[in-house]
């Protein structure tokens, strides 16, 4: 990328930034006179969101329009112009084409948003697509916006879809070290690169909590953990594709220090950048395979309840079969007797041993000797 600016002594520079990066949020007075700030509202959202004209690190004006801000450019050779867009048309996107000579593929991609993380270059001008991320308190949930970065050699146009990240912040945050906003259209990306990572903090405290409380439910038999398991997996590999790639584009940019002119302070900013998406990225692959095991686990212990569960019904239904046992040992043993008396109670005249004097003491004894047999033969079974 080309230098159009003498490049400033900046050994207390990152420090600065730094401080300011971890200082108090703005009022609600302050946030109002931040357009970039994403607002609700009603109706159409109006593309241009904020443009900006710097020159020597500090704010000349701020144009309304595309036209004005590609006006005032021209008429200022030594300046720089900062454009944030959100969700443009192709008009609107068509035109910075034609100002800025952004190539045909690049203005496509940034008009169809749904990119993967990448960096490419097309002659001065450097192409990046970012996605942000957010960590939804209410809804347990990750958010996830994408931001396209035109940087050139007086320019940087930010294309955002979505509301991650927040580039008023971003903004206020250079114009208030105007010594890193002097070294020009590089140091607006490498803020951005930091912003976008810094803002994966607490998306990873966020995912590190409901991993943690997932691993408690897991435990304590919740039924509906395999669905909250399954929907934070695909959050995580999403997350994944959002920061993986940034790993790569960071040292790509590293590799063109020498051949680009990089600034010195430039360089140790963007290699602290790097440390932290490598750190990021090792945190999240981690996430996948915490995620993955405590999957295995939740499946072992599912398994060890359906089997308890089904060695409960199995003992019950033994103990239901020796009851069916012994009820149907009884019932044969009654039955004996039973259809002795029933046949020879029947009112017939001419049926054998009617008057023979010992009818009685027999049909006493054959049910007798019925009943103990069969009474012997369901004991030596173990079904009494």
């Amino acid at each position: 990328m080309s230098e159009r600016r003498p490049r400033a002594s900046l050994s207390p520079l990152k420090h600065s930034w730094h401080r300011q990066q971890d200082a108090e949020p703005p009022s609600d007075a302050e946030a109002q006179e931040q357009p970039e700030q994403e607002q609700p509202q009603e109706g159409p959202q109006q593309s241009v969101v904020q443009a900006s004209l710097y020159r020597d690190g500090r704010r000349v004006s701020s144009p309304t329009t595309l036209a004005e801000t590609f006006r005032q450019l021209r008429e200022q050779p030594e300046g720089m112009a900062w454009i944030g867009l959100q969700r443009p048309t192709e008009e609107e996107l068509h035109s910075l084409a034609a100002e800025f000579d952004l190539h045909e593929l690049a203005v496509e991609d940034a008009l169809e948003a749904h990119q993967r993380p990448k960096l490419e270059r097309y002659g001065e001008t450097l192409f990046v697509v970012l996605r942000a991320a957010r960590y939804l308190d209410a809804q347990e949930e990750v958010d996830f916006g994408e931001l396209h970065v035109f940087v050139g050699p007086d320019f940087v146009i930010t294309v955002r879809h979505g509301a991650a990240p927040d580039l008023s912040a971003v903004r206020r945050r250079m114009e208030e070290t105007p010594e890193l906003l002097a070294l020009g259209p590089e140091a607006v990306l490498y803020a951005i690169l930091d912003a976008v990572v810094d803002g994966y903090a607490p998306v990873v405290a966020g995912v590190q909590n409901d991993i943690d409380e997932i691993e408690t439910e897991v435990f304590g038999g919740d039924p509906s953990v395999s669905r909250r398991i399954y929907e934070l997996s695909r959050e995580i590999v999403e997350f994944q594709r959002a920061t993986r790639p940034l790993v790569g584009m960071l040292h790509g940019l590293m590799a063109g220090f020498a051949k680009y002119g990089t600034d010195e302070e430039l360089q140790r900013y963007l290699r602290d950048v790097a440390d932290h998406v490598t750190h990021t990225s090792e945190r999240v692959d981690g996430f996948r395979q915490a995620l993955s095991e405590i999957l295995t686990v939740n499946a072992t212990l599912v398994t060890q309840q359906q089997n308890a569960e089904m060695r409960a019904l199995a003992e019950a239904g033994f103990e239901q079969n020796e009851e069916i046992k012994k009820i149907s040992a009884w019932a044969a043993i009654l039955f004996a007797p039973t259809l002795v008396g029933t046949i020879y109670g029947m009112n017939f005249e001419d049926m054998p041993e009617l008057k023979w004097a010992g009818g009685y003491p027999f049909a006493i004894l054959l049910m007798a000797v019925v009943c103990v047999s069969l009474y012997l033969i369901f004991k030596k079974r173990d079904w009494l």
